[in-house]
């Protein structure tokens, strides 16, 4: 569960304040606005990247508002993927699990489980140059999900991708978090990614937060 209850956040001269929504346990929610209207620091706020001013973040049955990002066990995927140029592709899957003090074996295992899953075990030995954006984005989000965390935040992660791959990672997303009970809360501007893939939708408008109902999604659709 994802429970964000009159939350405030500053970010420069910019502010939001008030902000209140849940998504249940294993839910996806997709958070949408416009540029510029703090989808991505709310998505921070509840990762730990932005300090809170007001408000509560709870995550299952634990209040979050104010522990570190590396004590909230949410696994993000950024925009652009954000991968290390110098780590191989096995490294990356493996980077949480080492930094949680896995032992070898049950990284090893977790790797190439993930691998599997994500259709990328033939570039484990690759760095990310040359990989396409589909590939990267795969990568990203093995990484993200390694640790097997029960949230994951993802802020717009197939925006830059062609009409094929973003179809193709719609549907992976949605099945892997679907499969290991994963909460979901997931950024774009795209309302046909939204309905593809969300159990619910929420807008962002001139600092003020609401649910769309079932009605204004297919007006909207």
């Amino acid at each position: 569960m994802i429970a964000v209850q009159d939350l405030g956040v500053r970010a420069g001269d910019f502010r939001l304040d008030g902000i209140s929504f849940e998504i249940p346990a294993g839910g996806y929610g997709v958070l949408m606005g416009r540029t510029g209207c703090g989808k991505t620091t709310i998505l921070e706020a509840i990762c730990g990247l932005k300090q809170v001013t007001a408000g509560t973040i709870r995550l299952g049955d634990r209040e979050v508002t104010d522990l570190p990002a590396s004590l909230r066990g949410i696994g993000f995927v950024p925009q652009d993927g954000t991968l290390f140029t110098t780590m191989t592709v096995r490294q990356h899957l493996a980077f949480g699990p080492k930094v949680q003090g896995w032992s070898k074996g049950d990284i090893d295992r977790r790797v190439d489980e993930l691998a599997g899953e994500l259709g990328i075990s033939h570039l484990l030995k690759r760095k990310p140059y040359g990989l396409s954006g589909g590939e990267r984005q795969r990568v990203s989000l093995g990484r993200a999900l390694a640790v097997k965390p029960k949230v994951i935040c993802l802020d717009e992660p197939l925006s830059a991708l062609d009409e094929n791959t973003h179809a193709e990672m719609t549907a992976l997303i949605r099945r892997l978090v679907t499969e290991n009970g994963i909460t979901a809360l997931h950024i774009t501007h795209s309302r046909t990614e939204a309905e593809a893939i969300a159990d619910r939708i929420f807008l962002l408008e001139e600092g003020k937060l609401r649910a769309l109902d079932s009605s204004e999604k297919e007006k909207k659709a």
